[in-house]
């Protein structure tokens, strides 16, 4: 079986994630193919669509949000993503019951003696006026019935696992600073959420997966998703896939025809958001970050990528992009951070900035 070694992998990371070379994808055709981009920070995805796509407007994102074609909802990881609305529908389901789980592992012992089911059903009877909601008002609306977890738990649990919910605009759009309230995905969307086979849903976010990460391992796929029951997904597929192993011995699969560039293939300096999936979408990072640093990808430092590993932070103040770079940068790489870097600025600042700042 064929060696990856992280060199390849990292180029292969770098293709499937729109990094290696920018793209003339529209931002929904992006979002798709991305499976989605993790957006807690509601300003993030602008910068991580800025970075893969050649002639990204930010203006097309806000508007298929406010098209709802594209929806802020939790999802992957408990975590909040930025997905179309075809995902969000086909998805949602299937991740129901890790969203449960992962909240109660939050505040089991808050909604200890708390039925889920009849929790969900004030939730939805309370939203079923079609009036926008924050979480804290909801979880009012239904606290005088459990008083005893407190708002924050029972908020979480309905808008986090129990009923399927976007976070509406203006939240999420290009430069507006707005607070998050709920409808159901089903309402916003005008269908309702279908509940299709599991190995079905499975099989098709396994494809999904490779075609934007892989070659990648099955923990892999669990790290990303945060589901632990898709044994029988990837049986149902793996006639479909190639394997390779990684420099550890681990099984890798990947759909046969999916790009997988020449490990010395030039990789240009990229910056990326907070939280950007390129990272967290693997239990093994080392394929793009060293493990020394591998608790940025969790810590919402923004990271640049240079020959395609996390070799700075960086962060925008006053207009300038302020690069700290985590080893000593090449005369020659030096000169692409500060070219990228402006254009950064450029982008961030309406135009309006060009400065870039980097810290020995």
């Amino acid at each position: 079986m064929t060696v990856l070694d992280s060199r390849a992998l990292n180029r292969a990371t770098l293709a499937r994630q729109l990094l290696l070379e920018r793209t003339d994808l529209p931002a929904l055709d992006a979002v798709a193919h991305l499976c989605g981009l993790q957006a807690q920070e509601p300003q993030e995805p602008f910068t991580g669509l800025w970075s893969r796509l050649r002639a990204f407007e930010p203006a097309e994102l806000s508007e298929l949000l406010v098209g709802r074609q594209v929806v802020r909802t939790h999802l992957m990881r408990r975590t909040v993503h930025l997905v179309t609305a075809d995902d969000a529908l086909a998805w949602r389901t299937r991740h129901d019951a890790m969203l449960r789980q992962r909240v109660l592992g939050v505040y089991r012992r808050e909604l200890d003696g708390v039925d889920l089911t009849e929790l969900a059903a004030a939730g939805r009877a309370v939203l079923a006026d079609g009036e926008p909601r924050s979480m804290p008002e909801l979880a009012r609306a239904v606290a005088d019935r459990w008083p005893a977890p407190g708002p924050r738990a029972l908020g979480e649990m309905l808008v986090a696992a129990l009923v399927p919910v976007v976070q509406l605009p203006p939240r999420g759009m290009w430069r507006e600073k707005a607070g998050v309230r709920y409808l159901p995905l089903s309402a916003w969307l005008g269908l309702d959420v279908p509940a299709p086979p599991d190995v079905v849903v499975g099989a098709e976010l396994v494809r999904r997966y490779l075609a934007a990460y892989g070659p990648a391992a099955t923990a892999d796929l669990r790290a990303w998703s945060g589901l632990a029951g898709l044994p029988a997904a990837v049986a149902s597929v793996r006639d479909e896939l190639v394997s390779f192993r990684d420099e550890r011995g681990r099984e890798l699969l990947d759909l046969p025809d999916a790009p997988r560039p020449d490990q010395d293939t030039p990789a240009p300096v990229r910056y990326l958001p907070a939280f950007d999936n390129a990272l967290l979408g693997y239990a093994d990072r080392t394929r793009i970050v060293d493990d020394a640093h591998r608790h940025l990808s969790v810590a919402g430092s923004r990271v640049l990528l240079a020959d395609g590993r996390v070799t700075a932070t960086w962060t925008l103040e006053a207009g300038t992009v302020v690069v700290s770079p985590l080893r000593r940068l090449a005369r020659a790489e030096r000169g692409a951070v500060c070219e990228e870097g402006e254009a950064v600025a450029l982008f961030l600042s309406d135009g309006e900035h060009r400065g870039i700042r980097v810290e020995s």
